[in-house]
C-alpha cells in the first residue's frame, strides 16, 4: 500500500506545475466535445456532430498540443497536429457548405 501512495504523490503531487494544471484544462476542453455531441444527439433524438463539437476540438486541441510540445512527446505531439488539420479541415467544409447560396 506504501507503494501505491508513493507513486500516487510523486505522479499528481511533486510534478504539480502550471504545465500539469494546462494538460488537464486541455483535456477538459477536449472531453466537453463528447458532452456537447451526447446532449446535441439527445435533444434529437439521432446522433449529430453539432458545430461546437469543432470549436471544443480545436480548442483542447491546441491546449494538448501545446502541452505535448513542453513534455516533449513525439506521439502525442503528432497525433494532436494531425487532429488540429482535421478540425479545422471540417469546420472549413461546414462553413463553405453554409455560405452557398439556396436554391431557388
Amino acid at each position: 500500500m506504501n507503494a501505491l501512495y508513493d507513486w500516487l504523490y510523486a505522479v499528481f503531487v511533486e510534478q504539480f506545475s502550471f504545465w500539469v494544471i494546462l494538460g488537464f484544462c486541455a483535456q477538459a476542453m477536449f472531453m466537453m466535445r463528447f458532452v456537447i455531441q451526447w446532449i446535441a444527439s439527445e435533444r434529437v433524438g439521432r446522433s449529430i456532430v453539432p458545430v461546437a463539437f469543432w470549436f471544443f476540438s480545436i480548442a483542447g486541441g491546441s491546449l494538448l498540443l501545446i502541452y505535448a510540445i513542453q513534455r516533449q512527446d513525439p506521439v502525442f505531439i503528432a497525433g494532436q497536429g494531425l487532429g488540429l488539420l482535421i478540425y479545422f479541415r471540417n469546420l472549413w467544409l461546414i462553413f463553405k457548405e453554409k455560405r452557398k447560396d439556396p436554391p431557388i
